[in-house]
C-alpha cells in the first residue's frame, strides 16, 4: 500500500470516527459503568422544596442540571405519568388513559381501576398488549441490561413503570418476578406499619434499593418512587401537618440514597434523574360527572352503557354525534367544569370536531383504540388555600391533582451525574416523556420507534456546541382558543402552548371563560 493511500484510510476512519461521535456522542463510553437512577417524588410542588422542609433534595437542586419549564403529562395523574415516562410517549400513543380506564372487552358499561390485578386482565381480554408503545425495561431487555423499580405507591403504578418485569418490580403489595419475593421478605422482611401514615413503606423501599438497586452487580437503571407528598396531601390538605412531615420524611429518604451513592466513590457512578407525576391544588367539591348526566337527562342511570364515565373521559355508545354535542353543550354550561376536549376535525388540527373544543390531538391524547368521545377538566382558579398555597379547583376530596391548571401540569426535572451537564439550567419545555429518551442516549440505545419524546440535549453533557445548535431551536410559545355561543352566553376555552418548531409540543395549561348573554 502507498503512503498516498495509507494517509487516506487515516484520514477517512477520523473523519468517520468523529461523524459517528457528533451523532451519537455516548458511543465511545463503555455501556454500563456509569449507571443510572431515577426519582420520583409523587405530587411534589416546586414550592415544597425549601431548606426547611427539603434540605436533601435543596442541597441537591443547587448543583444540579435544571429543567425550569418541565410538564406533567395530561391527564396530570399518576398511572398516566408512570406509564408516560416508561415508555418516552404520550397516552395517545401508550394508551393508559386515566387512574381509572374503559376497556369494554374488560367490563361494558364500566370503567375499571388501575391496579396490578386490573392491569392484568387487559392483555388476555384484549388480546393485546397493555401499553402500546415499547417502554425503557423492554429496550433495556434487547440490550441484555435490566431495570429494577421500587416502589411505595400502589400496584398498578410500580407495575407500570416496568410492566414486562426486565428485572424486578418491588412494592409492600407487590414483588415481581414472584421467585424473588422470598428473597426479599427474607432479608429486608415486610413494610412497617407501626410508623405514621405511609411512612413505614417509604423506608422499606429505601432499604430495598439499597440492598438490590444500588450495588455492584446490580441494574443498569434503577427507579424509586414515593407515594409521598401526594398520599398526605390527598387526606389532609396542602401545607398540613401530616403532608409537611410526610415531605420531611421522604427527603430523608433521599438522603439516605444520596450519602450512599456518594460512598462509593469514582469505581461506581450515577446519573440521578429526579421528577414528579403532577403538582397539586385544594378542592372544591362539585357534582360527580356521572351523576350529572344522568341528572341532565343524557344518561340512563350508573350502570347503563349508553354513556360510561372514567374520570375525565366520557365515551358514548356508537359514537352518537347528537348526543356527544348535546354533552359537550350541558357541561359549557357549568361553572365547575374547565377544559373540554373532543376529536379533532381532521388529524392533528387543534381544534375539536365539536364547536368551543380543543383536540385530543392538541394534548397528545388521541389513542386510536381506546379514547373516548369527550375528555373533561375541572375549572380552576389561583385561589390560595388556608396554608398560603395557591391553585384550587372543582374536584371531590381536600386536595389532589388531574387538571388542566399550571399548578398541576408545571413541575420541575433536576438531574445530576457524569453524563449530566451540572449546573446548567433551561428554560427550553421538557416533559416527563423526555425522560426515557435521554437516558436511552446516554447510552447510545436505539429509540423505539414512534417514541414521542426528545433527548435533553441541552442538561446531556458531551453534546459539541453544533450538535446543540441543531437540536435546540428557540422556543416558541402560543395560545390556542375555541368558543361557543349560547342562549345563556358564551363560552371561552383556551390552551397555552409551548413549542419547539420541528421537535416538540408541550401543553401549558388550559383556561376557560364564561360570559353570560346581555
Amino acid at each position: 500500500m502507498s503512503v498516498r493511500i495509507y494517509l487516506l484510510s487515516i484520514i477517512l476512519l477520523l473523519n468517520n470516527l468523529f461523524c459517528a461521535r457528533a451523532q451519537t456522542p455516548f458511543g465511545l463510553k463503555v455501556r454500563g459503568k456509569v449507571k443510572t437512577l431515577i426519582v420520583f417524588f409523587d405530587g411534589l410542588r416546586p414550592d415544597y422544596i425549601t431548606e426547611e422542609q427539603m434540605p436533601n433534595l435543596f442541597a441537591f437542586r443547587k448543583s444540579a442540571a435544571r429543567g425550569t419549564h418541565h410538564h406533567s403529562v395530561f391527564p396530570t395523574v399518576t398511572r398516566v405519568n408512570s406509564a408516560s415516562y416508561a415508555t418516552g410517549s404520550y397516552p395517545g400513543t401508550h394508551g393508559l388513559l386515566g387512574n381509572s380506564i374503559y376497556i369494554p372487552e374488560v367490563a361494558a358499561n364500566k370503567p375499571i381501576g388501575t391496579s396490578y390485578g386490573d392491569l392484568s386482565k387487559i392483555p388476555p381480554a384484549t388480546s393485546g398488549p397493555l401499553l402500546t408503545a415499547k417502554s425503557l425495561g423492554e429496550v433495556l431487555a434487547d440490550a441484555g441490561e435490566k431495570m429494577m423499580v421500587f416502589s411505595s405507591g400502589t400496584t398498578g403504578q410500580a407495575f407500570l413503570q416496568n410492566h414486562t418485569v426486565n428485572g424486578a418490580v418491588v412494592n409492600p403489595d407487590l414483588i415481581l418476578p414472584e421467585s424473588f419475593k422470598p428473597q426479599v421478605l427474607q432479608e429486608i422482611g415486610e413494610a412497617s406499619k407501626s410508623e405514621h401514615e405511609d411512612l413505614g413503606r417509604h423506608k422499606w423501599i429505601t432499604d430495598a434499593l439499597l440492598k438490590y438497586g444500588l450495588v455492584k452487580d446490580g441494574p443498569l437503571v434503577s427507579a424509586i418512587w414515593f407515594s409521598d407528598p401526594d398520599g398526605a396531601a390527598h387526606e389532609h390538605g396542602i401545607g398540613s401537618e401530616q403532608a409537611v412531615t410526610a415531605i420531611k420524611y421522604v427527603d430523608r429518604q433521599f438522603g439516605r440514597i444520596m450519602e450512599a451513592l456518594q460512598a462509593k466513590g469514582a469505581d461506581e457512578q450515577y446519573n440521578v434523574i429526579i421528577s414528579t407525576d403532577h403538582g397539586f391544588v385544594t378542592h372544591k367539591e362539585k357534582p360527580g360527572l356521572a351523576d350529572f348526566l344522568i341528572s341532565e337527562g343524557l344518561k340512563k342511570n350508573r350502570e347503563s352503557d349508553d354513556i360510561v364515565v372514567a374520570e375525565g373521559a366520557i365515551y358514548v355508545k356508537n359514537h352518537d354525534q347528537k348526543v356527544i354535542e348535546d354533552i359537550v353543550a350541558a357541561l359549557h354550561k357549568q361553572e365547575w367544569v374547565g377544559a373540554v376536549f373532543t376529536k379533532a376535525k381532521k388529524k392533528d388540527d387543534a381544534q375539536g370536531w365539536v364547536k368551543g373544543t380543543l383536540s385530543f390531538d392538541l394534548i397528545h391524547y388521541d389513542h386510536s383504540k381506546r379514547s373516548g368521545d369527550i375528555l373533561v377538566a375541572p375549572n380552576w382558579n389561583d385561589a390560595k388555600n388556608n396554608r398560603g398555597y395557591a391553585g384550587t379547583d372543582y374536584s371531590s376530596g381536600v386536595a389532589g391533582h388531574g387538571g388542566a391548571s399550571p399548578y398541576e401540569i408545571n413541575i420541575e426535572l433536576m438531574a445530576s451525574g457524569p453524563y449530566i451537564a451540572n449546573g446548567q439550567s433551561t428554560a427550553l419545555p421538557t416533559s416527563n416523556i423526555d425522560i426515557v429518551p435521554s437516558i436511552l442516549a446516554m447510552y447510545d440505545l436505539p429509540r423505539p420507534v414512534g417514541m414521542d419524546g426528545r433527548v435533553i440535549y441541552e442538561l446531556v453533557s458531551d453534546y459539541p456546541p453544533r450538535v446543540l445548535r441543531r437540536h435546540v431551536p428557540k422556543l416558541r410559545k402560543r395560545v390556542v382558543n375555541a368558543v361557543a355561543k349560547y342562549p345563556w352566553g358564551t363560552y371561552r376555552l383556551s390552551a397555552g402552548m409551548s413549542v419547539i418548531k420541528g421537535a416538540a409540543r408541550y401543553f401549558n395549561y388550559a383556561k376557560t371563560e364564561r360570559t353570560p348573554a346581555r
